[in-house]
């Protein structure tokens, strides 16, 4: 009896697939067995592949880097909105001075003149200070 034949005997038994003669279906029996043997092989596979540590670590590194260049490119546009917004907002606001400064020194040019005065006095006393010490 050989290996294949005693496979058949041993399924059949198990399995209770003999046909109405008692006899069992080969045919079904073979077909049984290749399934089998295709499963066994996936297993052996998928085994394989979670005992193949470094090629797991190198999938979870690849996995990672993706990840992260997903989230920096995130945080990129993010910056780069938050950019956009704060510049424009900053145009608007400088804007707004300048028209209010504009307006305030026409209405009342007393203080801009002030403001020149002073920074020329303050010029001639630097002047004056080390002109003495030379």
């Amino acid at each position: 009896m050989s290996v294949e034949q005693a496979e058949v005997g041993s399924m059949s038994e198990k399995n209770g697939s003999a046909a109405k003669n008692g006899k069992p279906d080969v045919a079904a029996l073979r077909a049984e067995i290749k399934q089998t043997r295709a499963d066994l092989g996936q297993t052996v596979q998928a085994l394989a592949a979670k005992a193949d540590v470094k090629a797991r670590a190198k999938e979870q590194v690849e996995q990672t880097k993706q990840r992260v260049r997903a989230q920096a490119a995130e945080a990129g546009e993010r910056v780069r909105d938050v950019a956009f917004l704060a510049t424009d907002r900053m145009r608007h606001a400088a804007a707004s001075a300048r028209g209010d400064g504009e307006a305030a020194v026409r209405r009342n040019p007393v203080p801009l003149v002030a403001i020149l005065v002073g920074v020329v006095a303050v010029v001639g006393v630097i002047m004056v200070v080390r002109g003495r010490r030379r």
